[in-house]
């Protein structure tokens, strides 16, 4: 992944350098240029484009920002409710992720979205131990995290 965006790179410096202009429009240019180039030449290659993983990243952002905003107003209504009828719960929720970076991350959109925490990972790294505000059901609870967080980072680290 890394070659073919140093790849693209190059190949739109060298645009820039062959029309004898160096400005933001001809690098973009070059850029898409090289981008085409890539794809056409992608069956060279032994990982899958850097654009889809940059895709995959870009929608991983964005389902955090939806995800934070929905949990800011689920605790915004637990919090103004006249009487506090929350259920907390700590629960251990199984993960597929294998690199220590992508449970990282897990933990770390978990913890950053409001009303839950990550206390602790296991020392095989196969389980989170979480702590949430409000649980209705804890099954729901964990396949709502692994089919929105779990699924998008395994769809950025995975080939």
């Amino acid at each position: 992944m890394a070659f073919q965006i140093l790849l693209n790179f190059f190949i739109a410096v060298i645009w820039m350098f062959m029309n004898s202009s160096v400005t933001a429009s001809t690098f973009i240019i070059g850029y898409l240029i090289g981008l085409i180039l890539i794809i056409i030449t992608r069956r060279f290659f032994n990982s899958r484009l850097y654009v889809w993983r940059l895709w995959a990243a870009i929608k991983l952002t964005l389902l955090f920002f939806k995800e934070l905003t929905l949990s800011n107003i689920s605790v915004l209504m637990l919090v103004i409710r006249p009487k506090l009828k929350l259920q907390p719960m700590i629960f251990a929720m199984p993960t597929e992720l294998e690199q220590d970076w992508e449970i990282t991350l897990l933990s770390s959109l978990i913890t950053l979205t409001p009303g839950t925490i990550v206390l602790h990972v296991s020392d095989d790294q196969r389980t989170l131990y979480i702590h949430a505000i409000d649980v209705d059901d804890v099954d729901e609870a964990i396949d709502s995290i692994k089919n929105s967080f779990e699924k998008a980072i395994m769809e950025v680290s995975r080939a």
